[in-house]
């Protein structure tokens, strides 16, 4: 076996910051390195210098062609690629790449969602180079991250508007750090790190299920006789094939700069999580992207199939993408760390009681921000966290701050007293948290753990909406402080006034016990179950002022955003109910006639061997098939005419509350027939492999 370097192999096939220095002249190397630095603009002589460098490092790593690489709101990425090739004179051509070509590119922006921001006749898009995502060659381009925006300036994208937050959360953090001293900080971030969850099953019994093909989740499948309930699969020692697929993973994934550090099995049997290191939100957000295509290629190298669906097999933990959010100065400061002085933990129960406010006051966004026809499977069982939205703290955190709001004693190990004067504020032990499985958001130490994320989606989305209330509520309380005569008493009132404000989001107990349920309606806290209840509060007013009064969306963007998300559910709906309709009469109703032939031919032959046998087992098998299948037919015509009903609807949001309300039921209710009926059918007349075949095959 060959030995990897991986220093060597990291980032081999990145133009990053290390190659920029070598192979660009100093001075403009300077230049870009302000532009990545201080977010400076490029101008064109620098633009085609390092263009021109990067094309010769690219065609020496193979590449012919290049390409705007960029996140239309398909939640997947896109790229069209262009060769370096230009003719000469003389009939034959000369490889080039100019700085124009590099900063900015003209893609047809018609047929990515518009949400009606655009007429197909106004099919002008730009893509503009992100030069803080370092470009990379894949397989044979060049592939340049881009933003992208219409002919009129409205984001076509989920990286603008990220951009955008980041920047709102960029701003509004500072003026809070200056407020505690801090004067030489230049610059907030936040950081993700995002797992990645995932099922791997074989690809030749993949082709045989069209629902997989098609809609990436199995419509139909029986219970097999073992699922996850022995806790065997969970961290247990890889499969040969899987071990085969997680090296290649790693090695490619390792090639484009990507920081794969952990790997192992998850407790759903054939599901498997991958984890990087913590990068800036953009960057990961860019590189989870990648990531997400690299696995599924890599999988069908290898005769197998990446599952990034939320929900691929009933009955067994979904999929998710925890997404470990924090923040982080230019000087190394994380933000989430509890300090060892007073003033740094003032500082730090300051930011925590900002995102105790977003959280409770934009809960509904948040919810929004991971909803999805896929996800929405995943919400609320088998590990996964509920519809509503919660903070889990941990005790000691919980306790240090319950004492803040109720203006009492807080006595740690040390019987130190806890006041929130600057002076008196003891250090906080900086991981003394265990962690709830069942919380939405979960303080971990140092770090806020979003898990309502669904593995398929784009952290963009969710990572854009936590930036931004994070920011308005710090542009809030700096607006406050900064104006204040005594600021420690300012800071004192404020921190209580919004604790006891906003103490009904924190909750440290099991989001899946149905008691919870009725203490959040209690508390008044929104429990959207689905998308289409989610998306009536998009365009609530306090939404559209927030996203507007930091400029992170337009009107006109947020509209498109609420016809987007609405259109494509009921998309993905439209092709499930198609593709369930297709596989029960084509598949499974004509493999229970077959097989209750075949049944009543086995009785027949044997009465007549044996006149007087009496054939009960083949009887009593005959009428339940018989009574399940006409039950089946029954529900499909039933489904089918629910389908058609919600099609009907003049608007997305009733279609979308149709599939929600009627046609997903109904779903469920076909299924539940059929999936009685496959296990009563032979394993020869099993029209498609069956839970068992693909979880434990591989």
């Amino acid at each position: 076996m060959a030995v990897i370097n991986v220093p060597e192999l990291f980032g081999s096939n990145v133009f990053n910051q290390h190659v920029m220095k070598e192979r660009l002249p100093k001075e403009t190397f300077k230049a870009l390195k302000r532009t990545l630095d201080n977010g400076e603009a490029l101008n064109l002589d620098v633009a085609n210098q390092v263009a021109h460098a990067m094309k010769e490092w690219a065609i020496e790593k193979g590449a012919t062609h290049f390409a705007h690489w960029f996140q239309p709101l398909t939640g997947i990425t896109a790229e069209k690629h262009d060769s370096f090739i230009n003719p000469t004179d003389d009939g034959s051509v000369i490889m080039t790449f100019s700085g124009k070509e590099l900063v900015k590119g003209e893609p047809d922006a018609s047929s990515f969602p518009s949400g009606g921001t655009r007429a197909t006749f106004e099919a002008r898009g730009y893509t503009v180079w992100d030069p803080t995502v370092y470009p990379f060659v894949k397989e044979h381009t060049l592939c340049i991250p881009t933003a992208f925006c219409s002919y009129t300036g409205e984001a076509l994208d989920k990286k603008t508007p990220l951009l955008r937050s980041m920047e709102a959360l960029n701003k509004q953090g500072l003026r809070i750090l200056r407020l505690f001293g801090n004067t030489t900080a230049t610059h907030i971030a936040t950081t993700v790190g995002p797992e990645q969850e995932y099922f791997i099953v074989d690809e030749k019994l993949y082709n045989q299920r069209k629902d997989l093909r098609m809609t990436g989740r199995t419509l139909f499948g029986a219970k097999p006789s073992k699922g996850q309930e022995m806790d065997d699969q969970y961290f247990a020692a890889l499969k040969a094939r899987i071990v085969e697929y997680m090296e290649d993973l790693n090695e490619t994934l390792w090639k484009y700069g990507i920081t794969s550090k952990t790997e192992h099995n998850e407790v759903a049997p054939a599901q498997h999580e991958m984890a990087p290191i913590f990068s800036t939100t953009n960057i990961a957000a860019d590189q989870n992207q990648l990531t997400m295509e690299v696995m599924k290629k890599v999988a069908r190298r290898h005769g197998l199939v990446c599952l990034l669906h939320e929900k691929p097999f009933a009955g067994l933990n979904g999929s998710g993408k925890h997404n470990n959010w924090s923040m982080a100065t230019n000087e190394g400061e994380n933000i989430f760390d509890p300090g060892d002085t007073p003033a740094k933990n003032a500082q730090f129960i300051l930011f925590v009681t900002a995102v105790v406010k977003a959280v409770d006051e934009y809960q509904d966004l948040l919810r929004i921000s991971v909803a999805s026809a896929s996800n929405d499977h995943r919400l609320g069982a088998n590990e996964a966290p509920p519809a509503i939205i919660s903070i889990f703290m941990g005790e000691e955190l919980q306790a240090v701050l319950e004492s803040i709001k109720n203006g009492t004693h807080y006595d740690e190990v040390t019987k130190k007293k806890m006041t929130l004067g600057v002076d008196a504020l003891p250090p906080i032990p900086k991981d003394s948290t265990d962690r709830n499985r069942t919380s939405p958001f979960a303080f971990t130490g140092n770090r806020f753990e979003f898990r309502s994320v669904g593995s398929s989606l784009s952290i963009s989305g969710p990572n854009t909406v936590l930036d931004s209330i994070v920011a308005y509520v710090l542009k809030g309380f700096a607006d406050e402080l900064e104006g204040a005569a005594d600021f420690d008493k300012a800071l004192g009132d404020l921190i209580k006034r919004e604790l006891n404000a906003h103490w009904r989001i924190i909750f440290n107990g099991n989001g899946y016990d149905a008691s919870w349920v009725t203490e959040a309606e209690r508390r008044g806290l929104l429990n959207l179950r689905n998308l289409p209840e989610a998306m009536e509060h998009y365009m609530d007013p306090k939404n559209i002022k927030m996203f507007m009064d930091l400029g992170i969306y337009n009107k006109t963007e947020l509209e498109s955003h609420y016809e987007i998300k609405l259109e494509k559910y009921c998309q993905v709906l439209n092709i499930e109910v198609q593709t369930m309709l297709e596989m029960i009469n084509k598949d499974i109703l004509p493999a229970s006639f077959k097989y209750m032939q075949a049944v009543s031919k086995t009785a027949i032959d044997l009465k007549s061997v044996v006149p007087d046998a009496k054939c009960k087992a083949e009887t009593s098998l005959l009428k339940t098939l018989d009574v399940l299948t006409d039950e089946l037919a029954a529900k499909t015509d039933e489904l089918n005419q629910k389908h058609l009903a919600a099609k009907q609807c003049s608007d997305y949001m009733s279609e979308a509350k149709a599939y929600a309300n009627t046609v997903l039921p109904a779903m469920a209710e076909a299924r539940a027939v059929a999936d009685q009926i496959e296990s009563l059918l032979g394993e020869e007349y099993k029209p498609f492999p069956s839970y068992e075949d693909l979880l434990f095959r591989i």
